[in-house]
């Protein structure tokens, strides 16, 4: 399991891309983020930081 970002919740705000140390996020179509699993550390920050709660701990 990895983090992922919730296509449907994702608001493109991009908090989550500012704020992740392996920069492990990045921008994708229509303006929704996505997350590089194979740079994922884990760590929690997307999660943490994302107001629209799209960051998630999950498959």
């Amino acid at each position: 399991m990895a983090y992922v970002i919730n296509r449907d919740l994702c608001r493109g705000c991009s908090a989550c891309a500012e704020l992740c140390p392996a920069e492990a996020i990045r921008q994708g179509e229509m303006g929704k983020f996505v997350i590089n699993a194979d740079k994922c550390i884990d760590c929690g920050m997307c999660e943490s930081v994302c107001p629209a709660g799209a960051a998630q701990y999950g498959e």
